[in-house]
């Protein structure tokens, strides 16, 4: 713990330095968004997006007698690309990698497992009208709530919060939360909406198979289910399971958002006053079979979310505060890769001090599963430096998890916990 705590205080001097330093310099960061304009007016344009996310993470510091260990990796690197000529159609493009460390690496680049470039997004959209939108594609306009939809570029935390509840369906139903589907948008006053009609995935990650044994909960039986609904044909001979159904619907008290994109802004840092309230549901019609009685069952999942993000004290300072109820059902005692029957709770607050450049913030999430004895929690603890805004910051958080036995690292009657310090340097140009 020693250790630990040096570490963590050379890491906030750091910060202070930094602070300190940019405040002195007499240069020019404003950013201007990287932008081909096809015309004189500007209407007409490509604009072009690419982002870095480098981590710095510390082993199990949970384990006993650990010594502080750190590894680097790339937790994302991608380039995202729009097209609007006319207001009535877009087109989008968004590929990357994810995930790229010293234990994935390959000797050339190209064998081996090692993560790959692969595409993310792409869809093209029309409008209908000045509020329905109609798009296709590999999207992601997701339902349930507005952490479903957050954009990687501005997260308030260092990152989307583990387990991943609310990206309950990656890898499972969709490719790493993106959905081949049509979508339908929109906004009309204060109200906001979209709706999505997908196919899921045939190849769910780790086959569908169910978690609920690796709880070992006494009294509770294990779950018959597997996430293998389309992949089974039902007693007629006949394939189902072939359509997801999810939507979120939201009312913006304050300051409307922009409804070009799906992603949803993490924070602000008070250059907005919005005060949202969400709900939203997922619907998998046989998504589920059951491999005792040979049977197809239906997958439906319903949230409801509130998010406030706005400006105090005269904008020297800005608060923001999330919190979502989700509400999980995959058929009795089934726990999937990163949700299960049950429910899920989750939390966060942070304060910008904008003289400072920097936000601290807490994260808290629990989960209460009906395969499990005891609730799954989480908490990040953390600090944002805002070198320049979204568009380059440092951020470091202490995150920890706590009786999720699929998590490697934590099993039943070993480790009941990770404990890890993370570190990202975050630049989007």
């Amino acid at each position: 713990m020693k250790t630990l705590f040096l570490s963590l205080l050379s890491v906030l001097l750091l910060l202070g330095f930094c602070s300190t330093t940019f405040a002195q310099e007499d240069v020019d960061h404003s950013y201007k968004p990287l932008k081909l304009k096809l015309n004189e007016k500007g209407d007409k344009y490509i604009r072009f997006i690419m982002w870095h996310q480098l981590w710095l993470t510390s082993n199990n510091l949970t384990e006993e007698n650990s010594n502080l260990q750190m590894s680097v990796s790339i937790r994302r690197s991608r380039f995202l690309a729009f097209s609007q000529i006319s207001p009535k159609f877009l087109i989008l493009t968004h590929f990357g990698l994810n995930g790229l460390s010293a234990a994935n690496l390959s000797s050339l680049g190209s064998n081996g497992d090692a993560p790959k470039l692969f595409l993310h997004g792409a869809w093209g959209e029309v409008m209908l009208h000045k509020s329905v939108y109609v798009g296709a594609g590999l999207h992601y306009w997701r339902g349930l709530t507005r952490l479903n939809n957050a954009s990687t570029l501005n997260f308030m935390t260092l990152d989307q919060s583990r387990p991943f509840n609310s990206w309950h369906s990656l890898g499972i139903t969709d490719q790493f939360a993106r959905h081949l589907g049509i979508y339908i948008k929109g906004s009309a006053g204060k109200f906001e909406y979209r709706v999505a009609f997908n196919n899921p995935m045939r190849t769910p990650l780790g086959a569908g198979i169910d978690y609920s044994g690796s709880f070992a909960a006494d009294g509770i039986p294990q779950s018959a289910f597997t996430y293998t609904g389309v992949g089974q044909v039902n007693d007629d001979g006949k394939k189902v399971g072939n359509s997801i159904l999810e939507g979120y619907i939201k009312y913006n008290i304050f300051d409307n958002e922009s409804t070009k994109l799906p992603y949803y802004v993490g924070t602000y840092m008070g250059k907005k006053k919005v005060l949202a309230i969400g709900a939203g549901f997922f619907v998998h019609p046989n998504g589920m079979y059951d491999n005792v009685n040979n049977k197809h069952s239906s997958v439906a999942h319903f949230a409801v979310d509130a998010y406030l993000d706005m400006p105090v004290m005269d904008g020297e300072g800005a608060v923001n505060a999330y919190l979502s109820f989700q509400q999980f059902n995959y058929g009795e005692n089934y726990i999937s890769r990163w949700g299960g029957t049950g429910s899920a709770l989750y939390g966060q607050f942070g304060y910008f001090i904008k003289s400072a450049k920097l936000m601290p913030y807490l994260a808290y999430s629990t989960s209460i599963y009906q395969g499990a004895d005891d609730p799954i929690s989480a908490i990040n603890a953390g600090l944002n430096y805002y070198i320049n805004g979204h568009n380059a910051k440092v951020s470091l958080e202490y995150h920890s998890i706590m009786k999720d036995y699929r998590e490697g690292a934590i099993s039943v009657g070993g480790l009941e916990s990770i404990g890890q310090i993370r570190m990202q340097l975050h630049i989007f140009l």
